[in-house]
């Protein structure tokens, strides 16, 4: 099992490779609103030239932010017409103000585009319980819309970071039929990363012409191989948000039909670029060197085989070995036992890549430790364990856990 999807790894124009995103029917921005610190890009904006099939998904976090709030409810039409979305500020905790300083905001944006208030969806990040200074925001705005353009989507990749690296980018271009098709996305994301549903901000676009219902469909399907399989920390944001939206500017008959051809060469290309974004978002971790993918097979049930994967990927000794390049299996076995799968400890075997340092609950020896210990250095490898109780199998992807992820965090609102 390599690290990368294959499809994702072969087929997308990564944040590496891709110089400009262009989605046909959508148009973007982004501005110095003054809502972080310095001179940096915070508000960014995303239109469509005519309303577009929507969908999302959002935390399931008690705690939900406004702009979750407001866009889950406005998402209920499955249609869209725009995203205002602002970094610096989460806009979370911040009570009844807030809720009005989301709507203000999405207001004045569907003003200036001459929209109803119900078509524009509002996003946020950063720092929770901050009023959000809308008056910043407003006067934004103007400069905002008059420089909307096809190709400033990489532009907005950029605005939405916060303690990101670097600007999250992938897109891939197929057919429907005889008809070219471009499904483009973006996404932040480094730390507060891990499955609830989101783990992020990501906004997909397409040009193809697909119903909402059948949208929404193959967004929570895609969920499962992307975004809910990686894990950063452990925590979950106020703010999670997936947006997929699709113009229709390509000519191609409606696609309605979850078993058509259709549908299905659009979920492979959706699927593609979720699959791209959440690699993306791992291997930028807050403070993470490595970034590696557990995998737990021969488990006896699916449930077991998700919560073996994901108490070793998420266990802080397990993440801390890996930062050492320490092949510490002996971690990795305690982290399965509290696991509350089922297996027998002197069946289980590990392996680093191809280097096996465990066979039947015992340790190989040093020389496989060695090896493995080489494999992690390289910064991304395949941790596999093998319970041989059962027939299935899961995996979760995930980095190692650094003294910069506890300088980053502990800076966080200086």
């Amino acid at each position: 099992m390599t690290l990368v999807p294959v499809a994702a790894e072969k087929n997308t124009k990564s944040a590496v490779a891709a110089n400009k995103l262009i989605v046909p029917g959508f148009r973007a921005a982004a501005a110095r609103a003054g809502i972080k610190k310095g001179q940096q890009l915070d508000l960014a904006l995303i239109t469509a030239i005519r309303p577009a099939a929507a969908a999302g998904v959002f935390t399931t976090n008690r705690v939900k932010a406004a702009p979750v709030v407001i866009s889950r409810e406005r998402l209920r039409s499955g249609r869209a017409q725009a995203l205002l979305i602002n970094s610096g500020n989460a806009n979370a905790c911040t009570g009844p103000a807030g809720l009005e300083a989301a709507w203000e905001s999405t207001h004045w944006t569907a003003r200036y585009l001459e929209l109803p208030d119900k078509l524009v969806l509002p996003a946020s990040t950063g720092v929770i319980g901050q009023k959000l200074p809308t008056e910043r925001i407003l006067a934004a705005l103007p400069d905002l819309v008059t420089r909307l353009d096809p190709e400033s989507l990489s532009e907005v990749a950029q605005a939405i970071m916060t303690t990101d690296t670097f600007a999250k980018t992938a897109q891939v271009d197929g057919y429907i039929g005889n008809y070219p098709i471009t499904v483009a996305g973006i996404a932040k994301g480094a730390g507060m990363i891990h499955p609830r549903m989101a783990t992020l901000l990501a906004f997909i676009l397409t040009d193809a012409a697909i119903s909402p219902r059948l949208l929404k469909t193959y967004l929570k399907a895609g969920l499962g191989q992307s975004f809910n399989r990686i894990s950063v920390d452990g925590d979950t944001s106020t703010n999670d948000t997936v947006i997929v939206m699709a113009s229709g500017q390509t000519r191609h008959q409606l696609v309605d039909r979850p078993d058509s051809a259709a549908g299905q060469a659009f979920a492979t290309l959706l699927h593609q670029v979720m699959a791209d974004l959440a690699v993306q978002i791992v291997r930028d971790g807050e403070g993470a060197q490595r970034c590696f993918r557990v995998t737990v097979e021969g488990a006896v049930s699916a449930l077991e085989a998700r919560k073996a994967a994901e108490t070793v990927a998420t266990s802080p000794l397990v993440k801390t070995a890996i930062t050492g390049a320490d092949a510490n299996w002996g971690r990795i076995m305690a982290a399965l036992g509290r696991s509350g799968a089922r297996f027998d400890p002197e069946q289980v075997d590990i392996c680093f890549g191809p280097h096996q340092v465990v066979r039947n609950g015992q340790a190989v020896g040093p020389a496989v430790e060695r090896a493995a210990h080489e494999l992690m250095l390289t910064g991304f490898f395949d941790l596999t364990i093998h319970l041989h109780l059962g027939d299935f199998s899961d995996y979760y992807l995930t980095c190692d856990l650094t003294a910069d992820y506890v300088r980053i965090n502990a800076e966080y609102r200086s």
